[in-house]
């Protein structure tokens, strides 16, 4: 069976001498594991197309076991990501975390559309990083299913207090009133912080990225989103470590 479809390079092998077997996170497919025959050849149509975090249009041979990508067209190949390690790096991280949340064979558009506008904005330079980043981590969440309540206290309702109190091993929020340290790890946040993780996962596509938030609190803003990836993945992603790194 032939599929034709776009899809976004999260991953790459070398195989032999001049194959790759790559990773893609396509529009309509879900996350899926394809070769590339001849690609690794600098001369072959396949080359520019299936290197990592290159949007690409492709044909894809479906096999009984396997794919195997016959054709490729690079449509977005994010030249602004090599010219920063520290964007790069967060790029990577956006690869992973789609490789460990995307399910196969199923519509991904939705974390098609998010990673490559983050991507986008990250190799422009035009948003913070910390911003793209939490974007990027609490929205996949959100639509793989794994939103925390962020609608008001998980005990009294209410929406808003002076301090809002998050607990990321629970996924919710209790007010300043029904906060009790009992040794569960939870993180403050100011009422700035709660309405951009509210924006992040309730807020239309169009409107997503149209925010702002000081450097303090896109720190906290971190600590927060990161939390809930972990939580969720039960391990902390090798590709944030490195990013990390960069991290003032």
């Amino acid at each position: 069976m032939q599929i034709k479809t776009q899809g976004l390079i999260i991953k790459e092998q070398t195989i032999g001498e001049s194959d790759r077997l790559v990773t893609v996170l396509t529009r309509d497919s879900g996350v899926l594991r394809a070769f590339a025959r001849r690609a690794k050849n600098l001369k072959d149509s396949k080359s520019a197309a299936t290197q990592l975090l290159c949007y690409s249009r492709l044909s894809i041979f479906k096999g009984r076991d396997k794919y195997i990508i016959d054709d490729a067209e690079p449509a977005e190949v994010f030249f602004g990501l090599r010219r920063d390690i520290g964007a790069l790096s967060l790029a990577q991280y956006f690869c992973e975390l789609a490789y460990l949340m995307v399910p196969e064979e199923t519509d991904s558009e939705e974390y098609l559309r998010l990673v490559l506008n983050s991507l986008h904005f990250l190799a422009k330079g035009t948003r913070p990083q910390r911003l793209l980043q939490s974007l990027t981590e609490l929205r996949m969440l959100a639509i793989a299913g794994y939103m925390p309540d962020l609608v008001a206290c998980a005990d009294c309702a209410a929406y808003e207090s002076d301090v809002m109190y998050f607990l990321p091993d629970s996924g919710i929020l209790r007010c300043k009133d029904c906060f009790a340290d009992t040794g569960e790890p939870y993180i403050a946040l100011p009422p700035g912080v709660l309405t951009a993780m509210r924006h992040i996962v309730f807020s239309d596509f169009e409107k997503l990225y149209a925010f702002s938030l000081p450097e303090p609190a896109l720190r906290i803003l971190n600590a927060a989103t990161e939390s809930c990836v972990v939580r969720t993945l039960h391990t902390m992603p090798k590709t944030l470590e490195f990013y990390k790194t960069f991290l003032d």
